[in-house]
């Protein structure tokens, strides 16, 4: 039997596994080893997986646990690959430094565009890949051209059914099944780390006590990946204080990202205050699930974390959005792969400033899926990616020549309809327009006349 290679970089993404492995998603084994990677930018002082509250509710599910930073230390997990040449060189190193001999390995990783997944599946060349989602990112396209020699090795993609009625786009070009990960099983997964979590979660040094269901509010550390400044990212944080209170929540916890700095909750905390709220913020590295079992909020408000589909779907929680459009309005480069999980929150879910939205809001149905946001997803995915998906254009035109109006606009730019010659793009007839001096000094003159004149 081979040996099995879980490569986890996530608690979210090894509950995943773990789920998977309850479920008799994968053969049999002889061995089956936990690769964990940390990926935080101080990868030395940020906890890894197995130092996470809950981990040990995992650990069964794996004969050993091993780590890849100290393996490639001082390298970086998100940047270090091999050279071709040192491939052979690598794979004995690793196979004599796990015991794996001349074991059949088969590999299951995230994420298999970047490294560390690209990076293990190269230093394996002869194995069997499985790709997992974590989380909604998986639902776009694969972000680059991969190597067929990669690609046809992937037997299929595994995903939580996030978007009951939705199917990931990821690997779609290479003919790659998609399996879903059974919903019971990573739901008692989740119910064995909340239950070890629950002993060591803390706020501000106090285990979370709120009088009545609170309105937990969703961190994500945007600024971290460029999406906004840090200034922004913390008045993010402030509109979801005033968008909760606004809704009637007095009672308001707030999880930050494991990573970011602890001023990131300043504002909202001063903000709460002013508001006559209660904040408590999450001090310890917990899962956003297990805080869903163990507080049932009345309302999970955040930008496009998945955490908000996770309690939507999962546990048939209140959720709302808040910050998508200001966000999906500056996104660079178009095809950035945060696109997909905006579009999808915005899509799905109620804006937190509409309150009547809020109160009335209900999970799509598969059927309500099928028909609209899958339609959006794959219009959205064609044009962030149309050389992997050129197959899909046929239905992006459908889509666009059909849906675009200003609530679906947020979602596309002019500019790249054009360049794609797609509905909604400037006509070929008139594309000079945008490169043309003459054309662009007659719109300045009038800007200036207008000034002039008002």
């Amino acid at each position: 039997m081979p040996t099995q290679i879980f490569l986890a970089s996530t608690l979210y993404g090894a509950a995943t596994l773990a789920a998977g492995i309850d479920a008799g998603g994968f053969p049999p084994a002889g061995r089956r080893i936990l690769l964990t990677s940390n990926h935080a930018v101080t990868a030395e002082v940020t906890p890894g997986i197995a130092e996470m509250p809950g981990f040990a509710a995992l650990r069964s599910r794996f004969d050993e646990v091993l780590d890849w930073n100290r393996v490639i230390e001082p390298q970086h997990p998100s940047t270090w690959a091999p050279r071709a040449e040192d491939v052979p060189l690598w794979e004995r190193q690793l196979r004599t430094l796990w015991d794996l001999g001349d074991d059949r390995v088969e590999l299951i990783v995230e994420s298999l565009q970047v490294p560390p997944a690209q990076t293990l599946c190269r230093l394996f060349p002869g194995a069997a890949v499985d790709v997992y989602a974590d989380g909604l990112m998986s639902y776009g396209p694969t972000r680059f051209r991969l190597d067929p020699q990669l690609g046809m090795r992937v037997r299929r993609v595994l995903h939580l059914d996030l978007v009951p009625g939705l199917e990931p786009l990821l690997l779609t070009e290479f003919g790659v099944r998609v399996e879903l990960v059974p919903t019971e099983p990573f739901l008692k997964v989740l119910a064995e780390l909340a239950e070890l979590a629950e002993a060591t979660a803390a706020t501000a040094g106090a285990p979370v006590e709120p009088a009545e269901p609170p309105a937990l509010l969703l961190g994500q550390y945007l600024s971290a990946l460029d999406l906004m400044s840090p200034a922004e990212e913390e008045e993010l944080h402030v509109s979801m204080v005033r968008g909760a209170h606004a809704l009637g929540h007095r009672e308001l916890v707030f999880k930050p990202h494991p990573g970011a700095p602890a001023v990131y909750c300043r504002r909202a905390r001063e903000e709460a205050e002013r508001l006559g709220a209660r904040l408590t913020v999450i001090a310890a590295p917990v899962l956003a699930e297990t805080l869903y079992q163990r507080l049932r909020p009345a309302l999970v408000v955040g930008c496009f974390s998945t955490g908000l589909l996770t309690a939507a779907t999962l546990y048939g929680l209140p959720v709302a959005r808040t910050g998508t459009d200001a966000v999906l309005a500056t996104l660079s480069p178009y095809p950035n792969s945060n696109r997909v999980p905006l579009a999808l929150v915005d899509a799905l879910l109620p804006d937190l400033a509409d309150a009547e939205a809020v109160r009335a809001w209900t999970p799509p149905t598969p059927e309500q899926v099928r028909a609209e946001p899958a339609a959006l997803l794959t219009a959205v995915g064609f044009t962030m990616q149309p050389q992997i998906l050129a197959a899909r254009r046929p239905a992006a035109e459908a889509y666009l020549a059909r849906h675009l109006t200003p609530r679906t606009w947020r979602y596309f730019t002019r500019r790249r309809l054009t360049s794609l010659g797609l509905p909604g793009g400037i006509p070929a007839q008139l594309s000079f327009l945008p490169r043309s001096r003459t054309v662009r000094r007659a719109v300045r003159r009038m800007a200036w006349l207008r000034r002039a004149l008002s």
